[in-house]
């Protein structure tokens, strides 16, 4: 009977605190008794129904009791659905508080959406009433007399809140910023203009609306350093001069190499007729001994021509004495 008792007491109180800690699972009454106490009307079956949508009941609480401190009217349906599309929700009520004190009109709905669209909403509101300073990185450009000058600049820019939303970020305005540094000084006559009135690019600028489309409004561009880099003008007439002397001297390669294969085909030429010649004089022999034969040719003929021979041989010895002592050389030397 006593051991009875004693499981029958440690069922019911098993059962009591599975019941307590069902009840403090489930029904978070300290949050409800907190909401209750700073002034916000929130049924706990509100409560209770976040537990089982899976959210945590104090996410949404907390900052709704801070937005109702702050003077705001944020309905807690909408706050929750904020939280299941899985947005910031104490960031969105900060970022409210802070647009309210800065007179900032921005509605929940908009706050929401921007931070669904994955900015930060509270530095949003921030950089809008303390304007940020965005460093562009060093962009080279060269003006028209061939220098090159590297440039620098700051640009002051505000958030644009109805723009945030779809609007191009910081990497935009960076790149346009750029852009129109590289254009003014390339329509620059000389780097010196440049050098004397760096004001010229922060107004050249200013004046092309390079914030359209973007989520920041551009206050101002200030010129942090301006340095000259190369002369390229010079570098390219130095690379010009090389190519065209490259290929001046191939051109002079190519003529020389057609003259000397002119000049070989033209010995080769001369070789043919040579042994053309050759050929032909040892043809006159066969042809004398055929006219001999036939008796076409007579002996008498035979040293007329001969005579003929000797005596045009003596005529060019002594018209050209060094060359008929040479091919007599010759001659004696085959001899």
């Amino acid at each position: 009977m006593h051991g009875s008792t004693t499981i029958l007491f440690a069922l019911v109180a098993f059962l009591a605190l599975a019941l307590i800690y069902f009840f403090a699972r489930f029904f978070p009454v300290g949050l409800w008794i907190s909401a209750m106490a700073s002034g916000v009307r929130v049924r706990i079956s509100i409560l209770v129904g976040m537990r089982f949508r899976r959210i945590a009941p104090g996410d949404v609480v907390r900052p709704l009791i801070k937005a109702t401190k702050a003077g705001l009217n944020i309905d807690i349906n909408e706050m929750e659905a904020h939280m299941l599309a899985g947005g910031h929700l104490n960031r969105v009520v900060d970022a409210l508080i802070a647009a309210q004190a800065a007179n900032i009109d921005l509605s929940f709905e908009n706050c929401r959406a921007i931070d669904l669209a994955g900015r930060d909403v509270l530095e949003a509101v921030k950089t809008s009433v303390n304007p940020k300073v965005i460093e562009t990185p060093i962009v080279a450009a060269v003006a028209k007399d061939g220098i090159e000058l590297k440039a620098k600049a700051r640009v002051t820019v505000r958030t644009n809140l109805d723009k945030l939303v779809g609007g191009a970020g910081e990497e935009t305005i960076q790149a346009r910023v750029g852009e129109g540094i590289v254009t003014t000084i390339g329509s620059s006559g000389t780097h010196k203009e440049v050098l004397e009135n760096p004001d010229k690019i922060s107004e050249t600028v200013l004046s092309k609306g390079l914030d359209s489309g973007t989520a920041y409004e551009i206050l101002s561009i200030d010129i942090a350093d301006v340095d000259v880099g190369r002369n390229v003008g010079a570098q390219l007439q130095m690379d010009q001069a090389e190519a065209d002397r490259r290929i001046a001297q191939a051109k002079a390669e190519e003529r020389r190499a057609m003259a000397v294969a002119h000049e070989q085909e033209m010995v080769a030429a001369v070789q043919e007729m040579r042994a053309k010649v050759v050929q032909a004089e040892a043809e006159v022999p066969l042809a004398m001994a055929e006219a001999l034969r036939e008796g076409k040719l007579g002996v008498m003929d035979y040293y007329n021509m001969q005579n003929v021979i000797a005596d045009t041989q003596m005529r060019d010895s002594i018209a050209h004495p060094a060359s008929t002592s040479s091919a007599a050389k010759r001659e004696n030397g085959k001899a």
